[in-house]
């Protein structure tokens, strides 16, 4: 199954492929996401994440790509819990409607449909970069992703670039404070734990890209710390 997929356009059967893969990904690191969460969350995003895309996968219909999105992006809204359902649902919402009535994505599509998700995770999540959340990992990806498809790169290529950067800005979670979501109400205590939502969206880019050894990468834990001595783990302070 490892290597990578060659997209010239992106189809409603390659849209429905890359959710079956992000779906059989977040299965297979859904403990390693609710560890994360464990931390400085509820320790229920793992479990929730998979309970929503198993719902995704039994939605799966369409004849457009936008309308296999938007079903993923209800079937979130309705199964998951706690802020990730609004977050993803939105985000999936948003880039199904930047694509509506294209029956094959160009290069150019897939970056309006991640600058769309994007946007609409910021407003939803009232967030910006760099307050330990999805947006920094998306908000990379995005970016590699234009300048990839700006300087004539292949999309499959630019994927590869995106998930790149999601994977960094992930890692790069780390050190920071979260300003956003439960992990906020720890403070410095939030310092160290690399943040889940930042770690399923990497997974979540590094599907796209077909790649099994991209997305192992994308659920490495770099956290400084362990979940058993950080918030949220039996923890009455």
């Amino acid at each position: 199954r490892s290597g990578r997929h060659t997209y010239m356009s992106v189809s409603t059967e390659d849209i429905t492929a890359f959710i079956q893969r992000f779906a059989d990904a977040v299965t297979e690191h859904r403990r390693l996401l609710t560890r994360l969460d464990s931390a400085i969350g509820d320790a229920d995003h793992g479990e929730n994440m998979n309970r929503g895309m198993q719902a995704a996968l039994q939605r799966l219909s369409g004849d457009d790509p936008a309308a296999v999105l938007k079903a993923t992006a209800m079937a979130l809204v309705s199964k998951v819990g706690g802020a990730a359902g609004p977050l993803y649902g939105t985000g999936f919402l948003r880039a199904s409607k930047a694509v509506e009535g294209k029956h094959e994505l160009e290069a150019a599509d897939v970056v309006s449909a991640f600058d769309a998700a994007f946007e609409g995770v910021a407003q939803r999540g009232k967030s910006q970069r760099g307050q330990k959340t999805m947006l920094d990992a998306l908000g990379p990806a995005l970016d590699a992703l234009r300048e990839a498809v700006d300087s004539g790169a292949d999309l499959s290529d630019a994927l590869r670039s995106a998930a790149d950067a999601a994977d960094e800005g992930k890692r790069g979670t780390v050190p920071v404070q979260a300003q956003r979501g439960r992990a906020s109400y720890l403070g410095e205590r939030s310092i160290g734990h690399q943040d889940p939502g930042a770690t399923s969206t990497a997974i979540l880019i590094a599907t796209m890209t077909g790649d099994d050894d991209l997305v192992a990468r994308a659920a490495e834990d770099a956290s400084d710390k362990e979940p058993e001595e950080g918030p949220g783990v039996d923890d009455d302070a």
